[in-house]
């Protein structure tokens, strides 16, 4: 293969899948290194022996669905394959609320210079709402609790990308079939499917109503030639001639063969925690980008993230059909005690037990993690056990102070392990006061709450939201990239996806991070 390119991504979410995108439209010759798979409907897993699990040590033979890292006080939940976090986030793409940039950002990037590329994102991902009498019923399970508790206003019907079609209800006979998704080819030449409400958006839409990233900016990435090469993980970056050669194995069955590609640009965009530990190497390990800052690996959040169920005896929040999230109460504006918070109608998929035992099987924190899942469910009568059950979910702004670097270990061919500091004591209070909402709106409709011993006992959170690492600033004192995401030191290396949001945004960031990545694209020369 040719040796040399334009603009090498790294990475396919929503800074890489932009950035494909909008450099391939210019003409450039564009190579996108993604680390997972391509996946299609056939391939989405299900069973217990399916792939569910992504290895960053052993890709070659684990190279699945979700990527679950295990820290001391944290985990973090990723996706794995061509589109990246779209794969696995829950279809919502809102803009930031305007409170999220009052401190902490770049004086140059403003929320109004960010409101035309919000629009450009959602017309790419044909952005829509849950039709009225598609209303799921923990979406008015929701709007119950937010107005029993005199909050009905703060309630906001969320902006899905998803395809509806406004003819589906839940009295057609055997809703949930395949055969009532309504096919059609989009805008892109990628055929699709219309949503019936199975409930396993964040495990694989089987009709493809969800619009990930593959059935829109990658696709038009490569209707302009760009070349996207799953199972390629890259290892380091380095500058070589005023350019910069990025070397990565490309993972075969049972072997990795170690490879590398030139090019004049390098856009970084793995994901907050994969993006920050390829420059942690490079810099750290590697010493291949010595002059990096020292503000790398430092500002990381997991952005507030908590889920607290609550058991139903008389009514069905029927968690496992329907989106798996439509609808919000946003208390971002502080007016909780100056916590910033924003609650959500949360669901799972029907094959999510599946999901838990196959991450138990590898590590002790999934374990504990199952364990609490039954537990729950076997306090509900056991013919509706998981249909009683509302998780809620929260997201809040918290300190965004985490410290990701390396352990190091010189046994270790890659350096040593990936390391995070997470100081719960910081961020308590907001995470606290989300689960005491969820606890009043638990209360109000006639729920029994339950506060997870992940976080009542050890203070631990899952987060499928990683922000920060990589944060812009205003130079390399306090950032690692500018406001256009070009590293400090390094010309025309650049960083575009979550990791480089200075602070928590308290809700959903997929869009910010899209938007981020057409703002600085449109800037890069």
């Amino acid at each position: 293969m040719p040796d040399s390119c334009d603009a090498i991504v790294i990475g396919s979410g929503f800074g890489g899948a932009v950035s494909a995108c909008r450099l391939a439209e210019r003409g450039l010759k564009v190579v996108v290194l993604e680390r997972g798979r391509r996946w299609r409907p056939a391939e989405f897993p299900r069973e217990s022996g399916d792939a569910w699990i992504y290895d960053p040590n052993a890709p070659q033979q684990h190279n699945g669905w979700m990527d679950v890292r295990i820290f001391r006080r944290m985990a973090v939940v990723q996706g794995a394959g061509v589109g990246g976090g779209s794969l696995v986030y829950a279809n919502v793409s809102i803009p930031a609320n305007p409170h999220c940039m009052d401190a902490g950002w770049p004086s140059a990037i403003s929320y109004d210079e960010l409101l035309p590329h919000y629009e450009r994102v959602g017309n790419m991902l044909q952005i829509s709402q849950l039709p009225e009498k598609q209303l799921t019923p923990r979406h008015r399970l929701l709007r119950e609790a937010a107005q029993a508790v005199g909050d009905g206003a703060r309630l906001l019907k969320l902006p899905l990308a998803v395809t509806f079609d406004p003819d589906w209800s839940y009295d057609l006979p055997d809703a949930f079939d395949v055969r009532h998704s309504k096919r059609f080819v989009n805008a892109h030449g990628k055929a699709q499917g219309t949503c019936v409400h199975c409930g396993n958006c964040i495990i694989g839409c089987p009709v493809g109503a969800r619009n990930t990233l593959d059935l829109n900016y990658l696709a038009a990435a490569e209707a302009k030639g760009a070349d996207i090469r799953p199972l390629h993980m890259v290892t380091s970056i380095a500058p070589e001639n005023g350019r910069y050669r990025v070397h990565f194995n490309r993972i075969a069955k049972d072997e990795t063969v170690p490879e590398s590609l030139v090019a004049d640009r390098v856009i970084v965009a793995a994901g907050s925690l994969n993006s920050t530990e390829l420059l942690l190497r490079c810099r750290d390990v590697h010493a291949t980008l010595p002059d990096l800052s020292q503000r790398l690996g430092h500002g990381w959040s997991a952005n507030g993230c908590i889920v607290t169920p609550s058991l139903y005896s008389g009514r069905s929040p029927t968690p496992m059909r329907g989106p798996i999230i439509s609808a919000a109460v946003d208390y971002l504006d502080g007016a909780d005690g100056g916590h910033r918070y924003f609650i959500e109608d949360g669901g799972f998929p029907e094959a999510g037990m599946t999901a838990l035992r196959a991450l138990a099987s590898r590590n002790a924190f999934a374990r504990h993690a199952l364990r609490i899942a039954e537990k729950i469910i076997s306090k509900v009568p056991p013919l509706t056990r998981p249909n009683r059950i509302m998780p809620w979910l929260g997201q809040g702004v918290d300190e965004s102070n985490g410290i990701i670097s390396i352990k190091r270990n010189g046994r270790r061919p890659d350096g040593g392990r990936l390391k995070l500091h997470w100081d719960t004591r910081s961020s308590a209070g907001v995470v606290n006061a989300t689960i005491a909402r969820h606890r009043r709106y638990s209360k109000a409709t006639a729920a029994a709450g339950i506060i997870p011993s992940t976080w009542r006992l050890f203070r631990y959170l899952i987060t499928p939201h990683p922000l920060g690492g990589c944060n812009m600033g205003e130079d390399r004192d306090t950032g690692v990239v500018d406001h256009r995401g070009e590293v400090f030191g390094y010309p025309r290396l650049y960083v575009l996806d979550g990791s480089i949001i200075p602070h928590a945004l308290g809700q959903n960031p997929s869009r910010t991070i899209a938007a981020i990545a057409e703002r600085n694209i449109a800037r890069m020369s």
